[in-house]
């Protein structure tokens, strides 16, 4: 499981480094709904990557010691998807809905790329 926390890390400073984009937008642009959608969509993304992750990791140990498996937690995810668009709805002035939904989607892609660029490497 050392792999993933490896991945996890190179993902999650990838993750950083936009949110760090998107508050220099917040912070010196006109779009400022934009760029908060995009920041509380990109935080609770990265809070989903990490609870997958960890959830990962218990599978994998359950599964050597033979123990009976539970769930990736893809409910827990899914409540998190839904307070950001909750929260957008209820703040429409400062939320953009559709970059919140970005935002949402932004671990999805960050793995995507980094996986590309792992099989370019080698």
């Amino acid at each position: 499981m050392q792999e993933l926390q490896t991945i996890f890390i190179r993902q999650r400073k990838y993750i950083f480094l936009l949110l760090s984009i998107y508050v220099l937008g917040w912070g010196f642009t006109s779009y400022q709904s934009i760029f908060l959608g995009l920041i509380l969509g990109t935080a609770l993304s990265l809070f989903n990557l990490w609870l997958m992750v960890r959830r990962t990791e218990k599978f994998g140990e359950a599964v050597a010691k033979g123990e009976k498996v539970r769930s990736l937690g893809m409910i827990s995810r899914m409540a998190s998807a839904v307070l950001a668009v909750m929260i957008a709805m209820k703040y429409p002035e400062d939320f953009h809905l559709i970059s919140v939904v970005f935002g949402l989607m932004t671990s999805y892609i960050v793995i995507m790329i980094d996986y590309f660029l792992q099989l370019l490497r080698k």
